[in-house]
């Protein structure tokens, strides 16, 4: 199904030449042939591009009635006749490419609505739109080609750097960001951490000051409602590149390093480190205090309560090494009489990459 053209920018039709030059690739045959758009293997037609990028979905590839299609050497001999193979080292990024060549990001539109407030001393770079109702605070700075939707809030003295994008209800204080942030809808970034001690004379809690900031990287993108709480002491730092899920809550003083991905529900409690590429997959848990090496991967569901080493694939509750935790699930089966596991059932942790392939293919 082609995309809604209500929601989304619309251009081409483009040449074959383009197509696959943006992506990347090469082919051959007619250069000028024309294409109307992008769509998945089952459904692209035609005069659409589609592509593949995981051995799962060879079987839609050898019935694909897309017109041309961006794959890498090894599935050449697997695409149908009348399908043009466009051949790329990276299908998924030559496509991503092709897909914002058909339908580009909604155009700025540079300017102030008059019903955004615009607190004292602020500075709006050139290019930026600012949408109605939105609020930039005092001394706050944002930088050129930026964006902030309606009803979003820009917090006193926050600074974001060029081409941020800010959408709708999304509130950010006591930050500093760099250059291409992302905040979906609803997410809170600079929250007060959850600090506390507790007062023996009469044995209540009493909120323990919460001082620090939130450093966000270049490319940092933050899903919708998510939570990231400003440091106490500390701050609180999220990596160049790294990408939030929705649903995520990140405690005060945590800090990730580079191109870190956090699934859908993952949390993770105060003052705990992860190094660069470090997955956690839906739902995870990491206790705080604690050190994730670089390249360690986190299983959907599993809770960490001691520190990971780097590369190392955990998965369970508690989580362990994921191979001793799929032995010890395997054995269980095995008492109960419920037989060997299934593909299916051991598919699932730590093997975040998959899953990100199953969103590439549009099947998420």
């Amino acid at each position: 199904m082609a995309a809604d053209p209500r929601f989304f920018e619309v251009t081409g039709p483009h040449s074959l030449a383009v197509i696959a030059e943006v992506a990347g690739g090469r082919f051959e045959g007619d250069g000028g042939r024309l294409f109307a758009g992008i769509g998945s293997l089952p459904s692209a037609t035609p005069d659409q591009v589609s592509f593949l990028d995981n051995r799962r979905y060879v079987d839609a590839l050898e019935t694909t009635r897309a017109g041309a299609v961006v794959v890498d050497e090894a599935m050449l001999e697997r695409v149908p006749a009348g399908c043009v193979p466009i051949v790329a080292k990276q299908p998924a990024i030559g496509f991503a490419r092709v897909a914002l060549l058909f339908h580009p990001p909604a155009p700025r539109r540079p300017g102030i609505h008059p019903t955004a407030v615009i607190g004292e001393g602020a500075s709006i770079g050139e290019g930026t739109e600012i949408g109605p109702y939105a609020v930039v605070g005092e001394g706050a700075s944002i930088g050129p080609d930026s964006l902030v939707e309606p009803h979003a809030v820009v917090g006193r003295g926050v600074v974001l750097g060029a081409r941020a994008r800010i959408h709708n209800h999304a509130s950010i204080t006591h930050t500093i960001a760099g250059d291409d942030v992302v905040l979906h809808p609803g997410a809170r970034v600079g929250n007060e951490g959850f600090g506390f001690t507790t007062d023996p004379a009469s044995g209540r809690y009493v909120t323990m000051p919460q001082l620090g900031r939130v450093v966000l990287g270049d490319g940092v993108e933050v899903g919708a409602n998510v939570t990231i709480d400003r440091g106490a002491s500390l701050d609180t730092e999220i990596g160049a590149g790294t990408r939030i899920d929705n649903l995520v809550q990140i405690g005060h003083n945590v800090r990730t390093g580079q191109g870190c991905v956090l699934v859908a529900q993952v949390g993770i409690s105060g003052s705990s480190t992860l190094g660069d590429h470090v997955v956690l997959a839906g739902q995870a848990g990491v206790a705080g205090h604690l050190t994730i090496g670089s390249g360690a991967r986190i299983g959907a569901q599993a809770g960490v309560m001691k520190d990971v080493a780097p590369g190392m694939d955990v998965a369970g509750l508690p989580a362990k090494p994921a191979r001793d935790h799929w032995r010890e699930v395997a054995a269980l089966r095995r008492i109960a009489g419920n037989g060997p596991l299934t593909r299916m059932e051991t598919a699932g942790a730590p093997s975040a990459a998959a899953g990100r392939n199953d969103r590439k293919q549009g099947r998420d």
